[in-house]
């Protein structure tokens, strides 16, 4: 509990307000209720009906929620709440993030990336734990880290998966960083692409002189610049035999690479490690494939909600004849896919959301020939398929979007296709 004994330091003897009260401001309720009982604290959420339970502690929700923070001397952010355009004292800003990385970092492998950080910190975690170590997975996988203290151990390693709003307020990055790539995602929370690439960073800016950013080219020269030790995972092959391991195509060869790079760097050895590497299965809603049905084979690539996520998946999963597009726009630039499919076009492009009008306008100004059709929801894009749909097609879901439109996450849009799929039969022309 020494290392705990960091996270009370920062947290004694002030007033607490946590901000959000979502899974991870539950958590953190949780932790400051268990281990400092006496603390005065604050829960701050605009929905009144979260905050309906709490008893023992002051609530502040409704349109106005975040006037609290004005009252308290520490404010612990859960990660969905933005701070873009508020005009509030930054210096009270902390995190679940921020504490735990100040208190464990040297046991820390970190993991970020616009996309693979999820499968990177998995198979991480997957390579150590089937080698006999003593590993522990959190973070943006969806467990909250405060969850997982009463498990670390001196021998832990913690495989710590972070999201761009968990690294924007840190104090200290992990021992070993893995920046994986940064496109442009997420601008209706930073504002700016310059404001998430910052904290996509900080995984790597607050190292000290004995930790190591493992990253690509081109974060490699800006972590020189930060005087940080860094070695680029592009250049690591480590024997592994590609023809065996299930995770496929270019993107996935390069989250290898990178989680083997951070195992070797944390000090495991990589042949310890390399036999589990052919046991690992791919997530869910990442180039998964569903199954064949009615004569059409159905690919489920929810979690793409950027360009180049879909480009990966259309690189990966050959002779698309169905591409499913579009769903809540974050605004974010869609040239790269559109010239893309100019040069490799997909049979029947179907499209949905703000976003895909979006995408529709750009691909109809650029001349683009293939057939480009609209659906309002999943059911009616089915409904297309099977009206189009010839035995031997292939139908993909890869939006380049977010589905918040719809869903309450890309899990929830990438279960509904997958339903639909399994019960898809061609019309009997």
């Amino acid at each position: 509990m020494l290392s705990v004994n960091t996270i009370f330091k920062r947290l004694r003897g002030k007033r607490i307000l946590i901000l959000g009260f979502g899974r991870e401001g539950r958590s953190s309720l949780a932790f400051i209720q268990k281990y400092m009982p006496h603390a005065t604290v604050g829960v701050a959420d605009k929905n009144a009906e979260a905050l309906n339970a709490l008893s023992g502690v002051a609530v502040y929700s409704g349109d106005n929620y975040f006037d609290a923070v004005n009252d308290y001397d520490v404010v612990i952010k859960t990660p969905g709440i933005s701070l873009k355009d508020k005009d509030i004292d930054l210096s009270k800003i902390t995190s679940q993030t921020d504490l735990f990385l100040e208190a464990f970092y040297s046991q820390i492998i970190g993991v970020t990336g616009t996309k693979g950080k999820s499968t990177t910190s998995t198979l991480i975690y997957h390579l150590l734990k089937e080698s006999g170590k003593d590993a522990i997975l959190a973070g943006n996988i969806g467990i909250p880290v405060f969850d997982i203290i009463d498990q670390i151990t001196n021998k832990s390693i913690i495989v710590f998966e972070l999201s761009a709003h968990q690294l924007q307020f840190i104090h200290r990055s992990p021992h070993i960083g893995i920046l994986l790539n940064v496109f442009e995602e997420h601008l209706d929370h930073f504002g700016t692409f310059k404001a998430y690439r910052d904290a996509k960073l900080n995984i790597i800016r607050k190292m000290g002189e004995t930790d190591w950013a493992v990253t690509n080219d081109e974060f490699c020269y800006e972590a020189e610049a930060m005087m940080v030790r860094s070695l680029s995972y592009q250049y690591y092959d480590f024997g592994v035999d590609w023809d065996k391991i299930s995770l496929k195509g270019e993107h996935n060869r390069l989250n290898v690479k990178a989680a083997l790079c951070a195992i070797n760097a944390y000090g495991v050895p990589v042949d310890e490690v390399l036999p589990n590497l052919y046991t690992f299965q791919p997530l869910e809603h990442r180039q998964e494939l569903v199954g064949t049905f009615g004569g059409v084979t159905f690919y489920n690539d929810s979690i793409s909600t950027i360009p180049q996520a879909a480009i990966a998946a259309l690189e990966t999963i050959k002779n698309v004849t169905f591409l499913l597009l579009g769903g809540f726009d974050r605004e974010i630039d869609y040239t790269p896919l559109i010239d893309y499919l100019l040069k490799n076009p997909v049979k029947h492009i179907l499209y949905t959301g703000k976003a895909g009008n979006r995408m529709r306008d750009m691909l109809q100004r650029a001349g683009y020939q293939g057939d480009i059709k609209n659906f309002k929801d999943l059911n009616e894009a089915f409904e297309i398929i099977k009206s189009l749909s010839k035995n031997g097609d292939v139908c993909l879901l890869s939006p380049a979007a977010a589905s918040y439109d719809q869903y309450r996450n890309f899990e929830e849009r990438g279960r509904a296709f997958k339903a639909l799929s399994r019960e898809f039969v061609a019309l009997d022309l």
